[in-house]
């Protein structure tokens, strides 16, 4: 669990570096452009981005790749990320013990 909430918290700090850089952008240039996380993966590591889309389309299924991931991967990577970090934080969550007493 310690693991998850660790990835979370990774996530959300990605996911907020990549909206300022966004918001910096924007504010250079007057109009808001959001660079989408197949961008991101592209230019800083093109040849796992190619393995992965490779294993995806041989091992999974090749139509998964192409309507499904592609359309995640081209949304803002701020939105990606930090659905994604939500979403292992919420699964990582220490649950509350509930304590039932019966008199």
């Amino acid at each position: 669990m310690a693991v998850l909430r660790l990835l979370a918290w990774l996530f959300l700090l990605l996911a907020v570096i990549a909206l300022v850089s966004d918001l910096t952008r924007a504010n250079a240039t007057g109009t808001f452009v959001h660079t989408s996380l197949y961008a991101y993966w592209e230019l800083q590591a093109p040849q796992s981005l190619a393995s992965f889309a490779r294993f995806v389309q041989r091992t999974l299924h090749a139509r998964l790749w192409d309507p499904v991931l592609v359309r995640v991967l081209v949304l803002p990577a701020w939105g990606v990320l930090g659905a994604l970090g939500l979403l292992l934080g919420v699964l990582a969550r220490k649950k509350r013990r509930v304590n039932i007493y019966a008199n």
